[in-house]
């Protein structure tokens, strides 16, 4: 499909080896970029390779924490620092990816294609064996630490690149945030499918809770959450915890096959594209050099950490939804279609916040979309155990979980664009820049699932259990509403402090264009390069 170009825009070896620069260096880097625009197939292929991140980051962020504590049976303890070092194992990976990345050669299907392609099939069996409960005791945590974290691992050598390619499909920014905006469509409707697969599979086999001394000393009968439960009974039979463990196991296979589909629909269906502003680096640099021109870049700095406190925020929503509908409003058997009922909602609503943030502005639509969902965790935990009004406003928080989605990826070319500016010698860190948010949002979750587990554990968190000691609820309710808020209202602090805006890009857009002319990048790039 795409790939047969490969040969012609890969060959030379001065671009690849960053020598000095001749006329058909300018040549070659030009003929590229002018086939900057994109067909609707070309964004619908590029749109897809989001998914796979997206259908197994939400299946671990609803289902992990409720499947070690209720399933794989652990310790709240042990549970959280799965959960946390898990996370935390980001802080080496993606950066260390993504600076591997930035100096890998390119190939005759790209400098991206051949990380996303194989590191699959491994993702994919981590992942599978993540949901597989072991038949020994001793040492069950080392087994899901150890693949929990491998499977981070690799799907970083899958997202990082595959965030990068945003830079390398176009060279125009209305391509590449149209490009954006079907990739977070895309990616929502990931969540949705990883929702449902998750949700739908494991729901069917849903295991009767065990009803304890607390529901009894509160005179609750244990058969208004299932009838068929028999009281008496002081365990859940072995047919019921196989029949359980297996429903994890068929979800998770379920997820690996979409997975690799989505892996060779992006191989197949994207050509990278250099960008000829790369021209204008001397060389290449360190990583830790790298890293401090990034870092030290104020509007990535800004961006990075306002973001970072919304993703924590919501994060946290994410990680405790399910225990706080299964125990705070009681609804055990209907909590998954309630998460499905936000994903839905946010994919709806994808296009609506593409059509604000190009008729109002990036930051205004940030702080329109991120503030939505205020409200409306205030009402989840001030209205009593309703089904319908709960549904109404997991609707209603799906608004703002678009534009969570959306964002972001939205503004970091933005960021990337002003830094080739600020730093024209010094080119080449897309994959830096990504690795570093995707970190960022990573460690964010680890935080809040180890934050939430071990909070659950103080609380008293009943494994199982039919109900849970007030202490618990209450622990639940600040997960999913104080604490959130308070941190949206800190990444919107931060926002304000974001330079960029409509006018900057629109100026640093017509001087990357300048830097783009054959003409432009004959006339000062020659004479900048040594000879």
């Amino acid at each position: 499909m795409a790939k047969g170009e490969g040969s012609e825009q890969y060959s030379n070896t001065n671009l690849l080896q960053n020598k000095p620069l001749n006329e058909d260096d300018v040549k070659l880097a030009t003929k590229s970029d002018r086939g900057g625009r994109l067909t609707v197939c070309n964004k619908i292929c590029y749109a897809i390779g989001g998914a796979p991140y997206q259908i197994t980051g939400c299946a671990l962020g609803f289902f992990l924490q409720i499947y070690l504590l209720d399933v794989a049976q652990l310790d709240p303890f042990y549970a959280s620092i799965i959960l946390f070092v898990g996370r935390a194992w980001d802080a080496v990976t993606d950066p260390t990816v993504g600076f591997l990345v930035s100096r890998s050669c390119w190939t005759r299907f790209g400098r991206m294609m051949p990380w996303i392609l194989l590191s699959t099939p491994f993702a994919v069996a981590s992942y599978f064996l993540i949901w597989y409960v072991p038949s020994f005791d001793q040492g069950k945590v080392i087994w899901y630490l150890v693949f929990y974290c491998l499977f981070q691992t690799l799907q970083t050598c899958f997202h990082v690149p595959y965030s990068s390619l945003t830079m390398f499909i176009s060279s125009e920014q209305k391509e590449r945030d149209s490009a954006t905006a079907y990739r977070m469509t895309v990616e929502v409707l990931g969540s949705v499918l990883g929702t449902a697969i998750q949700g739908q599979i494991v729901g069917g086999a849903n295991v009767p809770c065990i009803p304890s001394a607390l529901d009894f000393g509160r005179g609750v009968n244990a058969t208004v959450f299932l009838p068929e439960v028999n009281v008496t009974k002081e365990y859940v039979s072995l047919d019921e915890l196989v029949l359980q463990k297996k429903s994890y196991m068929v979800a998770a296979g379920v997820i690996g096959i979409v997975y690799i589909v989505c892996a060779f629909i992006v191989f197949f269906g994207v050509r990278e594209r250099p960008d000829p502003t790369t021209l204008l680096a001397k060389k290449p640099i360190s990583f830790f050099q790298g890293l401090r021109l990034v870092m030290g870049h104020g509007p990535y700095a800004k961006l990075v950490m306002g973001f970072l406190f919304t993703s924590l925020a919501f994060m946290l929503l994410e990680g405790n939804f399910a225990l706080f509908c299964t125990y705070t409003l009681g609804f055990r058997n209907d909590f998954q279609n309630i998460l499905l009922a936000i994903m839905i909602s946010a994919t709806l609503t994808i296009p609506f916040w593409q059509w604000f943030l190009t008729k109002f502005g990036k930051k205004t639509a940030v702080y329109f979309g991120i503030s939505w969902v205020i409200p409306f965790m205030i009402l989840i935990v001030l209205i009593e155990s309703n089904l319908i009004v709960t549904y109404v406003v997991s609707v209603a928080a799906g608004i703002s979980v678009a534009a969570a989605f959306l964002l972001p990826w939205s503004m970091l070319p933005d960021v990337i664009d002003d830094f080739k500016i600020c730093n024209p010698q010094s080119q080449g860190h897309e994959a830096i820049f990504y690795s570093f948010y995707v970190f960022f949002t990573k460690f964010a979750s680890g935080v809040s699932l180890g934050i939430s587990t071990l909070s659950l554990d103080f609380a008293g968190y009943l494994t199982r259990g039919c109900s849970q000691p007030d202490a618990v609820n209450l622990t639940l309710k600040m997960l999913v509403s104080p604490a959130p808020i308070v941190l949206i209202i800190l990444g919107l602090i931060i926002f304000k402090l974001y330079p960029i805006n409509e006018e900057t890009r629109q100026k640093n857009k017509k001087i990357l264009q300048d830097m783009r002319n054959p003409a432009g990048i004959t006339n000062t790039t020659l004479r900048q390069t040594p000879v």
